[in-house]
């Protein structure tokens, strides 16, 4: 037995052998491997997805210990898509992962060939790229998910899934959609988002945002989603925890999965 048939045992036991080959040659891109991505990525690859692209600009900060599945003490300081990737890669050392550290934005969207994936996943937080990868994403044949906000949120029974324009009680899809209509464009088709309506109160420091984006509540129908603002680059920094960040990137990776299950079964 070779280390992937070890490896995947369980995974062929209950989808069998067609399907099983099926989860490895698909290819898969996922942007941000933060909180919720790198949860995503974790799942895919102890699934049997072998080639993935990650891409994130960062590095390890000690804030993101909490939740983010390659921060440690010891990793702190150092690139998150190499840190990841050397962790994919003990997990299942045939893996195909490409590391990118790089941001997705208007200077670099064309540098990624998304049209050569199966599955393109949304897991940034800035709202102006955020934007930007759904209306490119879309534009492809691939299969697409987004998570919108994952912070502030404490009960995990609250998470859902639905298309984008179906979203509710969330700000960032508040403020994306918002974006969409001022700018008089939508998305090329339909996709389906990780959310939570759920939204505490935010106890730590004041943070700077730019406003430009946030929603009305006319639009949104929710006074407290237009006191909610979005920098354009970078997400309002908010609290968040591993078990709802997690749950979101397990069920961006269930999203694939169920999908490539389905087919096969066609």
């Amino acid at each position: 037995m070779d280390i992937e048939q070890g490896i995947f045992n369980r995974t062929e036991r209950l989808v069998g052998e067609d399907i099983l080959q099926s989860l490895q040659s698909k290819r898969v891109i996922v942007f941000g491997v933060g909180g919720v991505g790198s949860w995503c990525v974790e799942a895919l690859v102890r699934s049997g997805i072998r080639h993935i692209t990650i891409v994130d600009s960062d590095k390890v900060a000690i804030s993101n210990v909490n939740r983010q599945l390659m921060a440690t003490t010891k990793t702190v300081g150092r690139v998150k898509v190499d840190a990841l990737k050397e962790h994919l890669l003990d997990i299942n050392p045939h893996a195909d992962i490409t590391a990118l550290q790089m941001i997705f934005d208007e200077t670099t969207a064309e540098s990624f060939h998304l049209e050569e994936y199966d599955y393109i996943v949304d897991a940034i937080d800035s709202l102006r790229d955020k934007l930007l990868l759904i209306e490119c994403a879309c534009r492809t044949k691939a299969k697409f998910f987004s998570s919108m906000g994952a912070a502030l949120k404490m009960d995990p029974t609250k998470i859902e899934v639905a298309e984008f324009w179906k979203v509710k009680g969330c700000p960032l899809g508040a403020a994306l959609r918002h974006k969409f209509r001022s700018l008089k464009r939508r998305p090329a088709r339909k996709f389906l988002c990780v959310f939570s309506q759920e939204l505490l109160p935010n106890l730590g420091p004041d943070n700077s945002v730019d406003a430009a984006f946030a929603p009305t509540d006319t639009q949104e129908g929710n006074p407290e989603l237009a006191n909610h603002d979005w920098n354009a680059r970078k997400a309002q920094i908010n609290g968040s925890l591993l078990h709802i960040t997690g749950i979101f990137g397990f069920t961006l990776a269930g999203l694939i999965l169920k999908d490539i299950y389905n087919k096969s079964k066609e």
